[in-house]
């Protein structure tokens, strides 16, 4: 008895139905590395148009997380889709390795009993274990780069570029020296950027001071009255009580309209529109009178604008100083009294406006946040400690109107976690609004930056505009220790810049591209300066910003790498970086070369765990990027990142992961499928012409070029990976697995291994296979790589090599005309098979091909059935088919009476009637041993 089994075009491939990715990726990354596979990579590009994605350098200090996996596999991903569009698209990987964070970690490491050139050797130190350490989990999520010559903030010629990017700047005219008030962490020792400023809600005093008038006379005039009993008061309200031994004055909105109002506690000067609340807070108004049915120990004496009270005289409500009465326009009337107490060192608004009135700057608080000697009642506190103090001193003297506690958005140190004080300090800065050399602002020329800057998501362009239209000067100089000097020469007593600092500035880069910044450390002013110049010039012992250091990377990396170029046409990192190194790059392009260094800029979102909550070790919900690729392997996190819209938060968990894993899965059986049917294929031999192919086949082929020019020429280029992966997955299952594949079995597996309609078929399978690898390459790359081997050249090829596939072509006219026809179809077929899950569902039928269909429809859909004439029944998957012209799409199904084919299972009335093969039908009789089946069309 024949084995019909045998008969049946049934292959194997060496494509696993099982990924096993977390055992295999480690095997296959290790290969490609000993292929040297970036470098031929590189080899083979040269020529093409470059894409330069320029990497944001993660901080050197600490395991990878999460965030740290989805921005680098982002990167991975635009950088092989651009490959494959032909470019050339290198990656240099970079870390940031100066600043806080690492002199922390080696304070608590080794102390810092030891030399400063000690201390900052074991600070690179330090940077580079945690390099290797994060180095190795990036390479592990697929990540292809020159992960062997990297670029760090600390190598010796970064650090010198650095230099001389700061040098551009002070050339151009931006730089300057002042003292001013800055954002100050008391932890750190320094003043902070703005992006390491972080808002946390914080419980503060908030206190309302009367502030005793000079002249009763000059208060009257001011309200238009023409006498005035009784003390006077202006009353400003504030919730930083330590900066009241620093105030020097107080200021009122110009427009802003203020009542004079008679209290048993004086006569108080108060914003009109806040007057009521502040009146309770004082005990003196319950309930909610209004103005004409005060009493009479309770009376509104006049109103008038806060200019008609500008330059009166105060007195300090408990220190021996007048106050001048100023006028600004940072006082609104949202909270407090609508008088504003003015302390310059502490608050950069009141610096602005005591500049503007001529009035000294004035701090009594030192580094450590200690009240310097001399300052009274508070020498030698805290200024958190001196808080209670000086509430206590204020109701001494009968000058405390009301003293509660509220909870506000504070400033925070993004290190600490603790609160930042607002404290002048002599710093040097990058001026926003300081006309340049060539007569522009810096923020004039970052605002047409933003202009010039394609975002992704659009919104990114209002948040970066925003910014740079508020943000203040940017105080780049620390005191700190591990970190890029700023390498100048200052004179004693004037403060002022060496005249040849260009010059000097250039000759100590040199030196710092031999020896690191440790040769500025151990310079002898001698080396560089004349006798006379050395008593006269010190060095600057500040260190520079870190944001600067990452922020001039475009000079100091982009225009130094051979492979590399300027500007790059793609920044992307975390929403976060809008006012880090977003804007750090922007301001030190803008200053030295007049434009930002990006064309384009993409940021993603914050990843969460799936009810939203931001990733906490105390909420036990961490996912872990080791975690994930060890237990699920590198492409699963690939495949989740790309499917999520990061335009918004990313949500994880072993949940979606396992989600994910499901996607992926159907994915992997598509692929070994394709795979399995091409394994007796070779395309050089057996290919059809596209002319001669199924016309089912042809359809496919429209269909699958289709899917590769929304992917290549929309998806991609505008970074959507979500939508690609959506439509990957949706080929794969809809328009493959439950329509195409589905058909195309019975004809794979029952016609002549090498006949016609076999290899067209193949042919089909052949280009939808090297397509569908290509356009998962970038997401999926493992798994990709893994079919190319055995699709592709072998091994030593990669997807990489490779640019989209070239698809054969039809006249658009044909195309429009097949593709119109086999839609039409697939209603039809559509139809059928609802008709038919009923009686499936009763047990009626046990599977489709059991069944005899008899359709009708249209005029249109009739024609276009019956043209596939006998073939009709293949398509679908039913053993015989009738159609008829009628109103509207009906289906009919009835049960079939013919046997069932022992070999392709459709049932028909001729099974037997071939002598030999009596228990199949005469079709596979005929591929069995006759000449073979013809298709045309199914």
């Amino acid at each position: 008895m024949t084995d019909y089994r045998k008969t049946v075009n049934l292959l194997d491939t060496p494509f696993p139905m099982r990924g096993d990715l977390a055992k295999r990726e480690p095997e296959w990354l290790k290969s490609w590395y000993e292929q040297k596979r970036y470098q031929k990579l590189r080899e083979k590009m040269q020529g093409r148009p470059k894409f330069i994605l320029h990497d944001g350098p993660p901080y050197a200090n600490g395991d990878i997380h999460i965030g740290h996996a989805v921005n680098k596999i982002l990167k991975d991903i635009i950088l092989r889709s651009k490959t494959l569009a032909g470019f050339d698209a290198p990656y240099v990987p970079g870390w940031d390795c100066h600043g806080l964070p690492i002199e922390v970690m080696v304070e608590k490491l080794h102390g810092r009993d030891m030399p400063m050139a000690k201390f900052r050797e074991l600070c690179r130190s330090y940077a580079a274990e945690q390099i290797a350490r994060q180095k190795k989990d990036f390479i592990r999520l697929g990540v292809l780069g020159d992960w062997e010559r990297p670029y760090l903030t600390m190598d010796y010629q970064t650090e010198a570029d650095t230099v001389r990017t700061l040098g551009e700047i002070y050339r151009a005219g931006y730089l300057y020296r002042g003292a001013k008030p800055v954002q100050f962490c008391l932890d750190c020792g320094s003043s902070l950027a703005e992006a390491e400023v972080e808002y946390k809600d914080k419980t503060s005093l908030a206190i309302d001071v009367a502030y005793p008038f000079k002249s009763n006379g000059a208060v009257a005039a001011a309200f238009g009255l023409k006498k005035l009993t009784g003390d006077s008061f202006a009353v400003i309200w504030t919730t930083t009580p330590w900066t009241l031994p620093a105030s020097q004055a107080v200021s009122a909105g110009a427009d802003i309209v203020y009542q004079l109002i008679a209290t048993p506690k004086g006569n108080l000067v108060l914003a009109k529109d806040l007057a009521r609340d502040a009146l309770k807070r004082y005990g003196l108004l319950v309930g909610g009178a209004d103005d004409e049915s005060l009493s009479d120990s309770l009376r509104v004496l006049a109103e008038t604008t806060g200019a008609r009270l500008e330059n009166l005289l105060l007195s300090h409500p408990f220190l021996d100083r007048d106050i001048l009465l100023l006028n600004g326009e940072h006082v609104s009337t949202e909270a407090g009294t609508g008088l504003v107490h003015t302390a310059p060192a502490h608050g950069l608004e009141d610096y602005f406006v005591c500049i503007k009135y001529g009035i000294e700057l004035f701090n009594p608080v030192n580094a450590q946040g200690r009240y310097i000697a001399g300052t009274p009642r508070v020498e030698g506190m805290t200024v958190w400690e001196a808080n209670p103090v000086i509430v206590g001193w204020l109701e001494e003297v009968g000058r405390l109107l009301a003293n509660n506690k509220i909870e506000h958005s504070y400033a925070h140190c993004w290190r600490h976690k603790t609160p930042l004080i607002y404290r002048a300090t002599d710093q040097w800065f990058i001026g926003m609004d300081k006309e340049g050399a060539d007569g522009k602002t810096l923020r004039n020329k970052a605002l047409k930056a933003v202009d010039d800057t394609e975002f992704f998501p659009t919104w990114g362009r209002a948040r970066l505009q925003a910014m740079i239209e508020g943000r203040p000067d940017w105080v780049v100089s620390r005191q700190r220790f591990w970190g890029t000097p700023m390498t100048f020469f200052v004179h004693k007593d004037t403060g002022e810049l060496h005249p040849d600092s260009a010059r000097l500035l250039e000759e100590v880069a040199k030196r710092i591209e031999e020896k690191g910044i440790e040769a500025w450390f151990a310079l002898n002013k001698s080396e560089l300066l004349s006798a006379e110049d050395c008593e006269n010039y010190d060095k600057l012992s500040d260190t520079m910003d870190v944001w600067f250091d990452s922020g001039s990377t475009h000079y100091s990396v982009l225009k130094q790498r051979e492979e590399l170029a300027w500007p790059a046409d793609l920044y992307l990192e975390g929403s976060d970086q809008h006012r880090g190194w977003f804007q750090s790059s922007m301001l030190t392009g803008c200053a030295t070369l007049g434009r930002a260094p990006y064309k384009q800029l993409l940021t993603h979102g914050f990843v969460v765990d799936q009810n939203g909550r931001k990733m906490s070790k105390s909420l036990g919900n961490v996912v872990a990027p080791q975690e994930v690729y060890n237990e699920f392997g590198a492409d699963i996190l690939r495949l989740w990142t790309a499917a999520t819209d990061y335009s918004g938060e990313l949500a994880i968990s072993k949940e979606i992961l396992k989600r994910v894993t499901e996607s992926y899965r159907r994915l992997r059986n598509t692929l070994r499928f394709l795979l399995a049917n091409l394994s007796d294929f070779n395309p050089i031999e057996d290919a059809v012409p596209q002319a001669d192919m199924v016309e089912i086949d042809r359809y496919a082929l429209v269909m699958a070029r289709q899917l590769q020019e929304k992917l290549a020429g929309d998806y991609y280029p505008r970074y959507a990976f979500h939508f690609a992966v959506q439509d990957i997955v949706s080929f794969c299952s809809e328009d493959l697995g439950a329509f195409y594949l589905d058909i195309l079995k019975d004809r794979l597996y029952t016609t002549k291994a090498a006949s016609h309609a076999r290899r067209s078929a193949q042919t089909a399978l052949y280009h939808i296979t090297r397509s569908l690898v290509l356009l998962m390459s970038p997401i999926l790359c493992f798994t990709a790589e893994e079919a190319w081997d055995i699709i592709g050249g072998g091994e030593e090829d990669s997807v990489l090599f490779h640019t989209w596939h070239d698809f054969p072509q039809m006249p658009a006219a044909s195309e429009a005309e097949l593709v119109k026809k086999w839609q039409a179809i697939r209603e039809a077929r559509n139809a059928v098979t609802a008709a038919i899950e009923p009686l499936r569902a009763d047990k009626s039928l046990g599977s489709s091909l059991q069944a005899e269909v008899e359709i009708t429809a249209d005029a249109d859909l009739a024609a276009a059935l019956s043209a596939l004439g006998e073939e009709l029944r293949f398509a679908l998957l039913v053993s015989k088919a009738v159609v008829k012209e009628g109103d509207a799409l009906s289906v009919d199904v009835h049960v079939s009476g013919g046997q069932k084919c022992e070999r392709c299972w459709h049932y028909t009335e001729d099974v037997g009637t071939v002598a030999e093969h009596a228990t199949v039908c005469a079709r596979c009789a005929d591929n069995i041993s006759g000449q073979g089946e013809t298709r045309n069309y199914v």
